[in-house]
């Protein structure tokens, strides 16, 4: 069944392991960026306000499993949010699981509980949730691979991801976590190489962070979630 857009019903309104950038300012709408985790070289960050865009890279061997070894550009929000960006990698890598995520965070710790939409060097794109500080993450990996825009929106303790094929609007994915966060909590953009020996560049353009779309909540006839093998959870339409 068709899924429901969601881009033009709300105007997008603008609203400690080894944290080694904590406090530093952060680049356009955000007001911090940290280094999260174990990196073998500091992350970087930059904002071209010519093109609206923000260029982020990092060391760090994965965001998974008890932590985060990432670089986060981030900013502290409360109540229901969105946020939303294209994410694109520069150059060739040899990392199918390198990742740009959007994300929201309790805490800059590495093993902080967050909800985030992982876009991976190889296209696939997941929902990706840490419930509890220091426990194993996991994900639920949406149908839509290497979608031209992701989005979350956080309303009341959901957070829901939604999906944007090519030329296509924003509609709600059908993958969604509970995580209850205490106010204030982190949101923002991070780049995990996959490969702590390497260094990975990911550009967020189309950043947006405002007001949540209650359409993101919607029930999705037709969709539901599968377990795979791995273990891991995919939605699917059969």
């Amino acid at each position: 069944m068709k899924a429901i857009p969601i881009a033009t019903l709300l105007p997008a309104a603008l609203l400690a392991a080894c944290a080694c950038l904590t406090g530093s300012s952060g680049p356009g709408i955000f007001t911090g960026q940290s280094d999260v985790g174990k990196l073998s070289r500091p992350g970087t960050a930059a904002y071209d306000a010519a093109r609206d865009t923000y260029t982020i890279g990092s060391s760090g061997a994965n965001m998974w499993f008890a932590e985060d070894d990432m670089h986060f550009v981030w900013k502290k929000v409360t109540g229901d949010v969105s946020i939303a960006a294209s994410v694109a990698f520069r150059g060739e890598s040899k990392q199918g699981h390198r990742k740009g995520c959007l994300m929201i965070r309790q805490s800059l710790d590495p093993g902080s509980p967050m909800v985030d939409v992982a876009v991976h060097g190889d296209g696939l794109t997941s929902l990706q949730f840490r419930a509890a500080q220091g426990a194993n993450a996991a994900e639920i990996q949406s149908m839509t691979a290497k979608p031209e825009v992701v989005r979350l929106d956080k309303i009341g303790d959901f957070v829901y991801l939604s999906v944007a094929g090519a030329g296509e609007p924003l509609q709600p994915s059908g993958a969604g976590f509970r995580l209850h966060f205490a106010e204030p909590f982190y949101v923002g953009l991070a780049v995990s190489a996959h490969d702590n020996a390497a260094f990975e560049t990911a550009v967020f353009s189309k950043v947006e962070i405002g007001a949540a779309s209650a359409a993101a909540a919607l029930p999705q006839p037709g969709l539901r979630i599968i377990t795979l093998p791995s273990g891991d959870r995919r939605v699917t339409d059969r």
